[in-house]
This record gives structure tokens, sequence and C-alpha cells, in this order.
């Protein structure tokens, strides 16, 4: 029985936790805030409640792995998982509307011919028969295996298979997500609605690799869903069966060193001076975070993936609203920016910005838990905007939000009438609640574009530390963090020659 100290206690951290501790280690988490789940938060006021954090939960089946191999309870027993349908709406910036119906493929080209003209759903069909091919040939090594070795044959090869097409006499395929859409999609509002589920994990379609098509694929193919009660109920139920399996919880235990005997991780040094020593450590913090931890020492070897840096972050507006909520809505709706180009340009450009009008995610859950009751509903708007180093005063973001609420009036025309009062949440709280500097979000792992998309391995320079959560393989993503503390454990578990889930 080898004794394990976690750092942090976000997902990633909770699942490789539970897992090794039903492998036998002795396991403790020291967490410097007060409360588990990382950017899985909830904010209440009034009898409302909300998430904070992520709001929907994709692939379902990573965490029903982690509650078959830790346990006797399925994860259907813990939460109540709820299948989202329409997975979406969206409002295009010419008026047009669609709401697409959750993992049909017919159902969605129906929708969209229905709405967008006919032609249109078979194009956004056959985009989707090629990006289960990208999903297929990148599976295995992006979500459920190590990091291989030879990680640049990822980054070299372009998986999603391109339509070639002629321009100016020559024949090209598309490389970037943007490509994708306006070379084989052409029609903007698919330009938007493929554009918009990169820009959701805070990425440039112009300059994201087509690979991406990997993340509507992801959505279409195995639905989207919603935990009842809100996705922190998921986060509390990771964080039950941890304590269920005898794993430690320090919270308020800030963590200011790794240490190191014989160029191996020996344990954590705390802030009161304080050393928990430990047969090997799972640091589940941000780079910059973990280079301070090690005072200097090499976190990678020369040769393996740097670690990203300068992700984008989210701002979210919480609202309170008087009057239930309509039996026909959406749980989400997509308000694309009426100027595409400019709003990529003032997130992406020199001197990141926000847009005056954003691309905004309308959140309004079918939850009496979130309400105080049937006269009253919870809504969060929550939209991309530059990660902030060093600011984010609440104030300064006021001017933002209501851009936001302005926004979101394209969904809920009603809005500001039934508006009963707002809570603004910025970068400052994100960076508060997982340590990220300026609150930035990573991505998931993308295959391509010469591994500018990848994240560096879960194994580390450093004999005995491995790293678990958003910014280590497989990135960012409530499915992607499950995952990485599988990896973790398999690799603490079975060693260097672990290959992944079969």
């Amino acid at each position: 029985m080898a004794r394990i100290a976690v750092i942090g206690a976000g997902m990633g951290a909770l699942a490789a936790a539970a897992r090794l501790a039903v492998a036998g280690h002795r396991v403790a988490v020291y967490e410097r805030t007060e409360t588990y789940g990382g950017a899985v938060r909830r904010f209440e006021r009034d009898g409302f409640a909300f998430d904070t954090g992520p709001g929907l939960l994709p692939l379902p089946a990573v965490y029903r792995d982690l509650f078959v191999k830790t346990g006797r309870e399925p994860l259907e027993e813990c939460v109540e998982l709820v299948q989202v349908d329409p997975s979406s709406r969206h409002v295009f910036a010419d008026g047009t509307e669609v709401a697409l119906p959750n993992a049909s493929r017919a159902g969605v080209v129906a929708a969209l011919d229905e709405a967008l003209g006919p032609g249109t759903g078979r194009r956004w069909g056959d985009f989707l028969v090629r990006a289960r091919e990208a999903w297929d040939r990148t599976r295995r090594p992006l979500l459920e295996e190590p990091l291989w070795p030879n990680w640049q044959v990822l980054a070299e090869r372009e998986p999603y298979p391109a339509v070639p097409h002629k321009r100016l006499l020559r024949t090209r395929r598309a490389g970037t997500l943007a490509e994708v859409g306006a070379w084989e999609l052409r029609d903007p509002r698919l330009t938007a609605l493929l554009d918009s589920h990169a820009l959701a994990y805070g990425l440039d379609p112009r300059i994201t690799p087509a690979s991406a098509a990997v993340l509507p694929y992801m959505e279409h193919a195995f639905g989207i869903w919603y935990v009842r009660g809100g996705l922190r109920e998921l986060a509390r139920a990771v964080y039950e069966r941890c304590v269920a399996r005898k794993v430690e919880f320090h919270f308020g235990a800030e963590v200011t060193g790794v240490v190191e005997k014989d160029g191996r991780a020996a344990g954590v040094e705390l802030l009161d001076g304080t050393v928990a020593e430990a047969d090997f450590v799972v640091a589940g913090v941000a780079p910059g975070v973990l280079d301070g931890f090690l005072r200097g020492a090499a976190v990678r070897g020369a040769g393996e993936v740097p670690p990203q840096r300068g992700a984008a972050s989210r701002l979210t507006v919480l609202l309170a609203l008087r009057g239930s909520r309509p039996q026909s809505t959406a749980h989400r709706t997509v308000v694309h920016a009426e100027q595409r180009e400019a709003e990529l340009d003032a997130l992406f450009g020199a001197g990141a910005g926000m847009a005056a009008r954003p691309t905004v995610t309308v959140l309004r859950p079918d939850d009496p838990e979130l309400v105080p009751d049937t006269g009253h509903e919870a809504v969060t708007l929550t939209a991309v905007v530059p990660a902030q180093p060093g600011q984010g005063r609440r104030g300064d973001w006021e001017g933002h939000a209501e851009n936001l609420i302005t926004v979101a009036e394209r969904a809920i025309p009603d809005l500001r009438d039934r508006l009963v009062w707002h809570e603004v949440r910025t970068p400052a709280d994100i960076a508060e609640a997982t340590g990220a500097e300026g609150g930035a979000l990573p991505a998931p792992a993308l295959a391509a574009a010469g591994g500018r998309h990848l994240h560096p391995s879960n194994s580390t320079h450093t004999g005995g530390l491995f790293t678990v959560g958003g910014w280590s393989h497989p990135g960012g993503g409530l499915p992607h963090a499950g995952m990485s503390g599988a990896l973790v454990a398999g690799l603490i578990v079975e060693g260097p020659e672990f290959r992944g889930s079969q």
C-alpha cells in the first residue's frame, strides 16, 4: 500500500483519488480552498441556485465507468441524469432559429433542412460522418491512453478527412475548423454552428485544427446530459465516493512545495511548514502553480509536450427571474454574435478584449431544485472572455454583464421585465476557485496543428510525480478530467507499461 498525496480537489483529482483508494492505496487530498470540485461550484441566494462552472455533461460514460470501478452503486443511483432534448436551440445572426434534437442524426438533418433550407441538413450530416472518422482515429490516443512518447505523430497527422476543395486551379483540403465551415458547409449559419463548439472552449476556429470536428461529433453521438440539482451534484457524488473509499480530505490546506528525495517526489510541504510524506504525488493544479511547487526544478523533460498557457476564460451572469419557465423552453440556447469576425478579432486579436455583442449561451434548466417556487426561474448566461491576469475587479465587468443580458433578450424577449436580480462571476472568481492565472480554462486535447493543442503527459520529469486535470493530458472538459484521473491511477497502479482502458 502506497501513500499518495493529491494536490487539489478538482474533478480530475477526485477521480484519481477514488480509483487509487479502491486499488488499496492510502490517499490524502490537500485542497487550499474550503470545498471540492475545482471550477464546478454553486451559487445560492434567496432560494435560487446556479452552477457557476459547467452546466451540462457530455459523454457521461466516463463517470459511469468511474462509479462502476469504485463501488457497488452506479452513477444513476447517486445522481439523477437527464438527457437534454433538444440538445440546443440556436439563434443566428440573421434571426433564423433552429432546435437540434439530442443524439439523432436524422432528426438534426430534418431540423436543419426545415429551418435553414433544403440541403443544409445533408451537408451537416455528411460533415458528422467525416467527424466520426476523426473521432475513431483519435479517441484512444487522446482520451483513453497515456500520451504517446512519440506524440509528434499526433501533432503532424490531421485525422479529419477533409473534402478536396478547388481554389485558384489548386486542390486543397481544410486544415482549420473555419475552412471546414467555409468549404464544406457553405452556409454562414452552419459555419456559426460549427464554430460555436470551438468557441465554447475558448478556441479560435480560424486557427483551430479541423480535428476539432470531434467536439460537435462527441455531443451528437453521445448526447448532452443534465444532472438534477445542477452539475455541482456530480461533484458531490464523486466527493462522497472518495470519502466512502476512505480518502482523507484536508481543506484549507495550501500546498507550497513538492518534497523531493533522491530525484523522486516524497511528499508535499504545506503553508504552515508541515510536511506530509508520500510515495507518490498527484498534482491537479495549473502549470504555473506546479512550477512554483518545484522551485526551479524541471517539470518536463526535453522533447515533451510543453504546458499550454494563455487560455481564455469565461464570464457568467446568474439571473433570478420572476415568472415560471415556459414548458416548451429549450434547456440550452446559443445566441450567435451578429458580427462573428468582429467577435473573434476582439477575443483573439492583439489587445484581446470582449465584443460588445458576443456569442452567449443561455441555460434554462427545468429543475424545481434551483428555484424558490414554481413562480420563478433560474437562468445562467455565459460568454467566452480573455483570461485576466492581475485583473478582475467585479465593477469592471458590470458593463459586459449588461451586454450579455441584452444579447440574451434575443432568446428571452421579456427578460428585463422579469429580472429580480443578477449576479456576476468573473475570471477572478475562477482564478480563486482553481488557482489558474487569470481564471484561464483549459481546452480539450486535439490532434494536428503541430501539437499546439495537446497537453503534457500525466507523467513528469520527477519520478513519482504525476499531473491530473484539465492542464494535463487529455485536457479540459468534464469528460477529459475524468479520463485524466483514470490515466493517472493506471500509471501508478500498473506502472509505465499501462496502456489505458481496454
